[in-house]
């Protein structure tokens, strides 16, 4: 796999984050093949950061080059994508219910109300959250938590976590099996996406902020 993918890859990175991510990830499927595909994106599920969008369209450029098949890329990654959502579902379903509300508590600016709101909302959309959340940038990895900490059947919980991520590698895998030696073409406009989903979350963020902050200088503690 070396002498295919080093040129290959070396031409397509500039010494960046990106080629140091993919150069790491092809260090894996050169040691392990298929499943190396798999243990990364496990990790990116555990570390967000690590980004998918590098290491899905890699492996479906690697298949391309026939070091393991189209089915072989899509199956592992999946299955990586569904161990490490079970590992943050079962960190969610340790830390439980009681704990969490205790330690989110004491976070300034959050009331017990506001818990009670997302609990709410989670069980009545928290189906939806898994499947949908497996293709949404940060929400990716973090949506397991709190289905592990509402006790979320873990049948369903494993269904919608394969379905959704299924889904996820499978667009991400084609493309870099399709885009061949131009596989990190996708990682660009990923990234777009991904910045619009950061950008409304810094938004939401500070809305919250400023609501709380003005109902707080509102009430009669702060008089």
């Amino acid at each position: 796999m070396t002498t295919l993918l080093r040129p290959v890859l070396m031409s397509s990175s500039d010494g960046s984050a990106l080629g140091g991510i993919a150069d790491w990830a092809v260090n894996l499927m050169e040691t392990i093949g298929a499943p190396g595909a798999g243990l990364a994106i496990a990790l990116e599920n555990l570390f967000p950061p690590l980004p998918s969008e590098v290491i899905l369209p890699l492996a479906g450029f690697t298949a391309s080059r026939g070091n393991f098949s189209l089915f072989e890329a899509i199956f592992w990654t999946t299955l990586g994508s569904v161990v490490g959502a079970l590992a943050l579902y079962g960190l969610g379903a340790a830390l439980g219910r009681r704990r969490m509300r205790a330690i989110v508590a004491k976070v300034p600016l959050i009331d017990v109300e506001d818990i009670d709101k997302v609990e709410a909302w989670f069980n009545r959309h928290g189906y939806s959250a898994v499947f949908f959340g497996r293709m949404i940038p940060l929400f990716r990895s973090l949506i397991s938590i709190p289905a592990g900490i509402e006790r979320m059947p873990l049948t369903v919980f494993l269904v919608l976590t394969t379905a959704g991520s299924l889904i996820w590698n499978s667009i991400f895998v084609l493309a870099g099996f399709y885009l061949g030696e131009n596989w990190h073409i996708v990682e660009e406009y990923a990234s777009v996406f991904q910045r619009i989903v950061i950008i409304a979350v810094v938004l939401v963020a500070v809305y919250f902020v400023v609501t709380k902050v003005r109902k707080y200088r509102r009430s009669p503690k702060a008089k």
